[in-house]
């Protein structure tokens, strides 16, 4: 068959096994037989042809001469016409002509080509040939550069020291500072700002460089106005103990000199206002007065009777959201006071107002709303954001409108806008971000160095008694779900009670079993405290909650004396219960009516019937027809004038003679005669009458009601006595007592731990020794207000070695071994309970690790052996150890979030999987923890007791026990918004026994690992930041700016760099002969060629073991080393090892030069000359500086590349070889560099903006 002229020379392949030549001799309709030199593969050469190359060996060879004198003379044209199909290409797609049938051989990824026998233009659909491309012609060498490149290098060393690039003013920082590698490759615009108490700053050196440079860079911000006309604003980011109060005393000292005598300053804490003024003295702004918002009142701050003028107002957010009983709030008092005002509004630890934007189907906070409000209403403001967790995801950054990001004279009309671009964008868009606002002069964000600190994991396993204890509270928990289940089957008409009472049931529940949690690990905290003491060292103890409100609770049932410190879960448990156990309504206690009674309410009653108005009432109130209702309604508004007793009949003759003899029944008013009743009455009735009906109607009656109060007495009765039961059970159980209490009572008590923590009271051992009582923690010297302060300054001192903190009480708290404090012993950090969020985790060990200190803390991290704890504290540890914050531009800067956050795509994926595998509804895609797939049983038994535990945590409702072959099997239903909801999950587990506990945590984990990394070796996980690596990286030409933002200056600026990938055989060969050096090389160690072919080539690589992992680390002549190791067992199915290293050398030399000029895909890739897979020489292009202004135009550019990989945003670190110069930005495909510089309006011409090599 003919090929087409593009193609290598038209010969026709018949398969092997060599085959002898046809008896008819050479030529066979006009072609010629020939077997090739090189395979012996016999090929049909077509006539005219002298000169071709094997299609199989590719080894150029022509006809011998005898063959040459015999070929039929036929013109090449018509050669070409009457030529016909002869055999299969089995390196080809075997397709038919849709004109003519002939069945073509097509190569693999030629998309459009013309039939070599009818000419007709054909084009492949390779949607419809999926199902015939053979096995052994997909080309898995590049699919795996492919994923490789998508997926990104290795990583590098994540921070670099700072040092403030363009400002030399003041002393260093007294402690090493580090920034993100990524941060650093952003730099800040050039100074033009003097401070005015520059002098000043320098002689009294209060001030480092790092927090000179910040004032410079604020004031610098708060001089620019954004296209709204609101003044800009500047965001601190530093990390805890960065020394954030003192730089903000600075900038309100230098505002002061400018005559701005005003300023706000907004924090978590009132207390937070001795360090305020602390800070401001250190400054030498010791003339500044501070005023608490919380002791004045809410009348003008500047009247008369208030008196301030001027100075630094201190607010908490709870105060800036307070109002008054008459409707004044504080907020307009600010604004009020402030006037046309263009002093200083500070916003500390501003990640309290991040809910402003939050999660679908959530309100957004007051503090949010307060916080965006005050902004508006002072536009002139110089605002500051500070936190060092401000930014941790871009649904945060809401309330920050003052750093124009979004709005005016942006890429996104508005914050939502904004959001759904970063996070779409993913991991690498919010690293952007930081980037950009560092460039922009409206960012710093510096950490300290944790350098000498350690960090330690410590397991606390569960004693055995307390392993005991939490089994039986677990089966307490499910007992008591059924128990009020039970009891609310007879609460049949209150419904939101019951499910109020179902949501206080689980949240009881979540408090319970993280109470259990802290208790277990009381007895390590103990032990580790002391011989840290033993050692010279002191205390930091770090808790979530104090258990104040179980302990409040006691004092007003209990009293003030108690035998033994109360027991927070009891308590809990106790409340609960005592408060929300369905009880039927308590019936009332009624006197029994008699008879007469009874009778003479009927009578009462009856006798108004014939009354027009009681008539016409009752007929609106009566249920029956609307045609009698009518009927009514005429008798009603027209009554006759004749009186009731002309109608008197008797009712049982039905005759109304004698009508002075009628009886009249006093219930039913009826009306007989003496003689027709049975008996008859003989005798003279002198009191109400009651017909025989009636009297049996008022027996019956009071009998059916007595009857009735008797079942509802009996009902209460039952349901107090079973709640009384149940209480009476959880004060039986053995539970532990409030951790809080029990750790400073066997540190010493109150006299040795100092207290650092947000509760009012405590209980404390009696001085005999028997029976604790409670007392208030102020004293008559210490008021509530300031107790804080004076614990701290005792732990600071040295009169107290022990500090227990918690997260109310100790935002912005410093106890690090502070030079200036008497008590420089090294810190020992404990956490007895982690918070649920490394952002919270990371502020909490920064109260122990701050500036200016003499020692680097040591870290304890308890954990138990209960669900995620473990796992959790051992990321935190990690992140804390690489010194890493989502803020800081770099996810790699420490394990991400993700890495613990398990409320994300991928995990409410896993759930949904976990849940669909528990029911049996899907096949289970591993293998549970501690079974084997050898022994079904183990797994159905998971399986069973996997549905008994999920039952009885509320996840699978509407049960039901199988029976017949599915005897034994619990079948359910698990409710659509439970099928994603991970943290209810995670919550629910708490309450189950500990060994399944852990065994469906660990199930859900590894589905959640599988998905992971199936993700990422597809290449749909984001991985943030990646460094583009290669032997040689070069700026190829000098860098074209392609943007200047017109209020920094900053600019967009495009790089274009060569890139060398390779490694030669020398080097190749040179690493595998110093492994096999080593005496402990694994025998597999080599080069290898692929087993498979891709169009006529094979892929050779070198691998060697890897001793750390076990698996191989790869080298490629295209690309150098690759990202993944692969196991043996992959290795051996994929590649065979090469016996001679000469085959090895030309396999490796050939690939190594036609990679610099080709993809790993061949000549006729779809994507053409822009396609960088596996190409060793490559042109790279990163769009550097300033992106979020062209964050718009890049996004369009990128939507319209063939590659679907290369469409979105990838964040990419670039370093050049020989100056080692660095650059962070967005990779730019060389497909879209030139739409994009079209798009921004880039003027040079086509030549210039090439992106080909």
């Amino acid at each position: 068959m003919g090929q087409p002229s593009s193609l290598p020379p038209p010969s026709i392949a018949l398969p092997p096994p060599l085959l002898p030549l046809p008896p008819q001799g050479p030529f066979v309709n006009g072609g010629c037989l020939v077997r090739c030199a090189g395979c012996k593969m016999v090929l049909t050469v077509l006539p005219g042809l002298t000169e071709f190359v094997c299609p199989s060996c590719q080894l150029p060879q022509m006809l011998p001469p005898e063959l040459m004198k015999s070929i039929p003379s036929q013109s090449q044209g018509q050669q070409q016409r009457n030529a016909l199909a002869h055999g299969i290409d089995p390196t080809k797609i075997q397709l038919p002509c849709a004109n003519c049938k002939a069945l073509l051989n097509v190569p693999h990824g030629l998309s459009r080509f013309s039939c070599p026998q009818c000419s007709v233009s054909l084009a492949v659909d390779p949607s419809k040939i999926g199902h015939i491309l053979p096995p052994e012609e997909v080309n898995e060498a590049a699919i795996e550069v492919e994923k490789e490149e998508d997926e990104g290098g290795l990583a590098t060393e994540t921070f670099t020291e700072y040092r403030p690039s363009k400002l030399s003013i003041g002393p260093p920082h007294p402690d090493s500072v580090l920034e993100t590698s990524s941060l650093s490759a952003a730099q800040p615009p050039e100074p033009t700002y003097i401070l005015k108490i520059q002098d000043e700053l320098e002689s009294s050196k209060s001030l480092s460089c790092l927090q000179i440079e910040t004032l410079v860079y604020a004031c610098q911000r708060h001089i620019q106005h954004l296209r709204n006309g609101a003044r800009a604003g500047f965001f601190l980011g530093d990390g805890a103990g960065m020394g954030k109060g003192r730089t903000i005393a600075g900038l309100i000292w230098e505002n002061w000199q400018h005559g701005r005598r005003k300023a706000l300053w907004i924090s978590v804490g009132s207390d937070l206002k001795y360090d305020a003024r602390r800070d401001l003295d250190d400054v030498g702004a010791s003339c500044i007065e501070v005023h608490a918002l919380n002791k004045l009142p809410y009348s003008k701050l500047d009247s008369k009777s208030v008196g301030i003028r001027e100075g630094v107002v201190f607010l908490t957010y709870s105060s800036l959201i307070a109002s008054s009983e008459k409707g004044r709030s504080r907020l307009q008092q600010l604004v009020q006071w402030c006037g046309q005002f263009d002093g200083l509004i500070v916003f500390d630890e501003c990640h309290k107002a991040k809910n402003l934007v939050p999660e679908a189907g959530s309100q957004p906070t007051k503090t949010g709303e307060a916080v965006l409000e005050i902004q508006a209403k002072l536009p002139e403001a110089r605002v500051l954001y500070c936190s060092a967790t401000g930014a941790s995801e871009p649904r945060n950054m809401g309330y920050m409108v003052r750093l124009g990001l979004w709005g005016a004279g942006t890429s996104f009309a508005d914050f939502r806008e904004f959001l759904v671009s970063m996070e779409k964008g993913g991991v690498g868009a919010l690293e952007l971000v930081a980037m950009d606002m560092k460039s922009r002069g409206m960012y710093v964000c510096r950490t300290l160095s944790y350098k000498g600190s350690e960090f330690e994991v410590v397991e606390v396993p569960l004693e055995a008694d307390m392993k005991d204890m939490y089994e039986k509270s677990a089966a307490f928990w499910a007992e008591l779900r059924v128990e009020l289940l039970s009891a609310s089957t007879f609460i049949v008409s209150e419904k939101p009670n019951l499910n109020q009472l179902w949501r206080l049931y689980w949240s009881s529940h979540q408090r319970f079993f993280r109470h259990m949690c802290m208790s277990a690990k009381v007895p390590a905290v103990v032990k580790i405290a002391n011989q840290a003491l033993s050692e010279d060292k002191c205390v930091i103890i770090g808790l979530q909650s104090t258990g104040e409100a179980r302990t409040e609770e006691a004092v007003s049932k209990y009293g003030l004396e108690l035998d033994d410190f109360i027991s927070g879960p009891r308590e809990l448990l106790l409340k609960f219960v005592d408060e929300n156990y369905p009880l039927p309504p308590m019936p009332e206690s009624e006197s029994v009516e008699t008879p007469e009674e009874i009778k003479g309410k009927r009578h009462a009653v009856a006798a108004g019937i014939f009354s027009t108005g009681a008539a016409r009432k009752m007929a609106k109130l009566d249920a029956e027809s609307e045609d009698e209702s009518d009927w009514k309604s005429e008798t009603d508004t027209e009554p006759d004038s004749e009186s009731d007793d002309d109608f008197q009949i008797c009712h049982v003759c039905s005759s109304g003679e004698d009508k002075r003899k009628l009886l009249k029944c006093s219930c039913c008013n009826l009306h007989a005669h003496h003689a027709c009743l049975d008996p008859p009455i003989v005798e003279a009735v002198t009191r109400d009458w009651s017909c025989n009906s009636c009297k049996e109607k008022t027996e019956e009656y009071l009998q059916a009601k007595e009857s009735y109060y008797k079942e509802l007495r009996r009902r209460y009765d039952g349901a107090l006595e079973r709640k009384l039961k149940v209480l009476e059970i959880i004060r039986s159980l053995e539970l532990p007592n409030n951790p809080l209490d029990d750790i400073i009572d066997q540190l010493g008590g109150p006299s040795k731990v100092a207290e650092i923590t947000g509760r009012r009271g405590m209980f404390v051992r009696a001085s005999e020794g028997k029976g604790v009582l409670y007392q208030t923690r102020n004293t008559k010297d210490v008021n509530m207000e300031m107790v804080n302060m004076h614990e701290k300054q005792l732990f600071m001192d040295g009169k107290k070695l022990v500090a227990v903190i918690s997260e109310a009480g100790s935002a912005g708290v410093s106890l690090q071994a502070d030079r200036r404090a008497l008590n420089q012993k090294r810190r020992v950090h404990i956490t007895l309970e982690l918070p649920w969020s490394a952002e919270r985790a990371i502020q909490q060990f920064g109260r122990s690790h701050r500036s200016n200190q003499t020692s680097a803390p040591e870290y304890r991290l308890l954990f138990t052996n209960l669900g995620g704890e473990r796992r959790f504290a051992s990321i935190v540890a990690r992140r804390l150890e690489s010194l890493g914050a989502l803020t800081q531009g770099d996810r790699r800067a420490g394990p991400s979030l993700s890495a613990y956050n398990y409320d994300t795509t991928y995990g409410k994926r896993s759930l949904m999987m976990l849940y669909k595998r528990i029911m049996e509804q899907e096949p289970l895609p591993i293998n549970p923890p501690g079974c084997s797939p050898d022994k079904p049983e183990t797994i159905e038994d998971f399986l069973v007791k996997g549905r008994a535990a999920l039952v009885s945590v509320g996840i699978i409702r509407d049960s039901v026990l199988g029976n017949g072959k599915d005897s034994g099997k619990i079948s359910g239903r698990i409710l659509d918004s439970d099928m994603h909801d991970v943290g209810r999950f995670l919550n629910r587990l708490l309450g189950l026994p500990p060994e399944i506990q852990n065994r469906l945590f660990e199930f859900f984990v590894s589905i959640h690992d599988l998905l992971m990394h199936n993700a990422r070796v597809e290449g749909h996980l984001d991985s943030g930041i990646v460094d583009m690596r290669a032997n040689t990286v070069e700026m190829k030409c000098k860098p074209k700016t392609v943007h200047v933002d017109s209020l920094s200056g900053a600019s967009t600026v495009l790089f274009t760099f060569s890139l060398d990938r390779g490694i030669t055989w020398e080097c190749a060969s040179r690493l595998l002969e110093e492994k096999q050096k080593d005496g402990s090389c694994s025998s597999n160690n080599g080069f290898y060629e692929s087993k498979r072919e891709w169009m006529g080539r094979r892929h050779y690589i070198l691998a060697y073991e890897n001793s750390a992992s076990g698996s191989y680390k790869i080298y490629r002549p295209t690309i150098g080393e690759s990202f993944r190791e692969l196991p043996l067992g992959e290795l051996k199915e994929k590649y065979k090892e090469l016996v001679s290293q000469e085959k090895a050398r030309r396999g490796w030399e050939d690939e190594y030069e036609v990679s610099s000029k080709q993809c790993m895909h061949g000549p006729n890739c779809k994507v053409g000359s822009f396609c960088t897979v596996g190409k060793r020489l490559q042109e790279v292009n990163v769009l550097g500086g300033l992106i979020l202004p062209v964050w718009g135009t890049i996004e369009n550019a990128l939507s319209k590349l063939v590659r679907q990989s290369h469409r979105r945003i990838r964040v990419v670190r670039i370093q050049t070889t020989s100056d080692h110069q660095q650059i962070v930005g967005l990779l730019i495909p060389n497909a879209a560099v030139k739409p994009v510089l079209q798009d921004l309006s880039w003027g040079q011409d086509d030549q210039e903006i090439s992106p080909h090599n």
